[in-house]
């Protein structure tokens, strides 16, 4: 039965995950037969897996509730979201470049947000069968099992993943720290954070909504931060769906890395 309203975290949050796991199966198709890759008007690739799992979250996810807007990558925008107070926000593949080279570095990522902050999200990574998930008020889990970020002094951070200039800014306060390799996918990133195989986390500027909607709900419910580099708060389903450049950590170095950055900001004016 369509909900003629919204949906409540929980029913998301299931309807997510069947969605995923489902979407997952047709990208694992692809990564057998061969997917035809295309070059869109800002030179990023597509696939036709992305759009054959775009099409079936959009069958899967609007049927749900009616009253829910719908924003992805890979589906032309159009401002009647705006109106809506529930929004699907969906990536078919988030690492599309990691698809195309067969690493496995990609996910699918789906959220529901109300009111511009998440409600639920899930980050379904098919190569491996893991999945994310994480509702308002929840906590996070990876297959089942509960996530924390990890936290402490800057001093004794040790992986971090980001750009270089973040890294370089970083090291000055945190001498243990190294550089995480490079991931194809900014929301695996995130998730990489949350489950502890990763200390901090950075995101230069332009990333979009369905890059860190569901995987921000992930690292806030495992404990830890996600803040454009001045402290705000990400908004999400605004006319213009993209961000600034993001610092996410557990709490106390989140606090101590935005007191750096401000620092640093100082320095250049």
């Amino acid at each position: 039965m369509p909900h003629p309203e919204g949906l409540t975290a929980k029913e998301a949050l299931a309807l997510l995950i069947a969605a995923v796991r489902e979407a997952g199966e047709i990208g694992l198709r692809f990564v057998r037969d061969g997917a035809r890759t295309f070059t869109k008007a800002d030179a990023s690739p597509v696939t036709e897996a992305d759009l054959a799992i775009d099409a079936h979250l959009a069958g899967q996810l609007r049927a749900a509730a009616p009253a829910i807007g719908w924003l992805s990558e890979e589906t032309a925008d159009s401002a009647e979201r705006l109106a809506r107070r529930q929004v699907w926000i969906v990536d078919p593949i988030d690492g599309t470049r990691g698809f195309v080279a067969g690493n496995g570095e990609w996910v699918i990522s789906a959220a529901l947000v109300e009111d511009g902050r998440p409600l639920a999200g899930v980050l379904y990574r098919p190569t491996t069968g893991d999945l994310y998930e994480a509702r308002r008020g929840g906590g996070a889990f990876k297959n089942g099992v509960r996530l924390v970020v990890p936290d402490g002094a800057l001093s004794d951070i040790g992986p971090v993943a980001g750009p270089k200039p973040f890294f370089d800014m970083l090291r000055r306060g945190a001498p243990l720290a190294e550089r995480a390799p490079s991931l194809a996918s900014l929301a695996l990133r995130l998730a990489f954070l949350a489950e502890g195989l990763i200390d901090v986390a950075f995101a230069g500027a332009n990333s979009h909504d369905w890059d860190i909607a569901a995987a921000e709900l992930i690292v806030e419910e495992a404990g830890g931060r996600v803040t454009g580099c001045d402290g705000a708060p990400i908004l999400y389903n605004r006319p213009e769906p993209v961000h600034q450049a993001l610092v996410c950590a557990g709490p106390a170095r989140h606090a101590a890395l935005a007191a750096l950055l401000r620092e640093q900001t100082m320095a250049h004016h």
